[in-house]
């Protein structure tokens, strides 16, 4: 069926829906990853976005079940170049169009995917609307004044409390979007692992007695959580934490930095990132729109990564305190994994 993406500055183009055909709402946002495009669509750090896949083809290896990283589909909306409607692969359950309508998840293919890069990279991430069918401008030009990721922590945080038994470290996690493959890394390793919801109070976190707080990934702007940076402002010096992402953002705005909105984002799994500790670089997975700005670093905490590309800050760490935190994701699924010796780093502080 015909649609297109409408954008809030009147750009419109025309391509062919999949998927469920229901209208979707977001911020688009574009991915430079190659694959992982399940991983993509269940990443909670999309929620209320629509995502560009900048690889022409997707959709070619199907879907599987095991390698989602929540629980249901978090995207508003997927834009591809080309979707593929026969996949070939082993591990294949079903084709990305059956997800995606199970899922009440719109999709839209047969645009000119590198032309709406190229108008996000000069126009910073514009909101946009998929419509099924010849809808026009004025007909939807009043959902742009709604912000798609308002209160978008509240929606993928868990509710309950949830504990998974390990013998190791005792790993709360703050759960302000987790993906699957965290709570794997910290398996991995054989951690007790209790996971709570994001506005848990510092006393329900004290009460599981963790050896480590962590704070997980997540959506949204981290200056609309006030509630959890005053909570992890009180928790700083009773305890190791340690964090990534949203969670890397919470602990800069908890011990006194500034955090700012980028022009267009990091989103990908080709980012390179610098070790300023080891002169090591790695090529990393990342999902963010927001960075810590550089020249609010406060006193005593040292800059320990940086990104090669634009020399934003990627990790950080306390020269005194247990305090540590990375931008960039050392879980990456599918991959690249030559950062996940991150949470080898995080056992070793507690």
């Amino acid at each position: 069926m015909k649609g297109k993406l409408i954008l809030e500055n009147g750009v419109e183009f025309q391509g062919k829906c999949f998927g469920y055909l229901e209208s979707g709402y977001g911020e688009v946002v574009f991915n430079t990853g190659m694959t992982g495009y399940q991983e993509i669509l269940t990443d909670p750090s999309y929620f209320g976005q629509i995502v560009v896949m900048t690889y022409p083809l997707i959709g070619n290896y199907g879907v599987n079940f095991d390698d989602i990283q929540s629980e249901h589909v978090k995207v508003r909306g997927l834009i591809v170049r080309e979707i593929c409607e026969k996949p070939s692969n082993w591990r294949n359950e079903m084709t990305l169009d059956a997800y995606l309508k199970g899922e009440k998840i719109i999709g839209l293919s047969g645009i000119d995917t590198r032309h709406l890069t190229k108008i996000i990279r000069n126009n910073g991430t514009l909101k946009g609307v998929i419509t099924v069918g010849d809808v026009k401008f004025h007909e939807i030009e009043s959902r742009f004044h709604q912000n798609p990721t308002e209160d978008a922590v509240i929606h993928v945080s868990r509710e309950v409390n949830l504990s998974i038994k390990g013998k190791g470290k005792r790993v709360t996690i703050l759960d302000l979007g987790t993906k699957n493959n965290i709570i794997k890394s910290f398996q991995d390793r054989n951690c007790h692992i209790t996971m709570m919801p994001a506005f848990s109070t510092c006393e329900s976190i004290l009460s599981t007695k963790p050896d480590c707080l962590f704070l997980s990934n997540g959506p949204g702007d981290p200056k609309d959580l006030n509630e959890i940076v005053d909570n992890i402002k009180s928790l700083i010096g009773q305890m190791p934490i340690a964090g990534i992402c949203l969670g890397h953002q919470i602990i800069a705005l908890a011990s006194g930095a500034d955090t700012e909105k980028m022009k267009f984002g990091h989103r990908g799994s080709n980012h390179p990132v610098k070790n300023l500790l080891t002169n090591r670089v790695t090529i990393t997975s990342q999902n963010h729109g927001y960075v810590v700005k550089n020249d609010t670093i406060p006193d005593g905490f040292v800059i320990t990564h940086i990104n090669m590309n634009d020399f934003t800050i990627e990790g950080m760490h306390h020269k005194d305190k247990k305090l540590m935190s990375v931008q960039f994701h050392p879980e990456a699924c599918p991959g690249p994994y030559e950062s996940n010796d991150i949470f080898d780093n995080f056992l070793d502080m507690v």
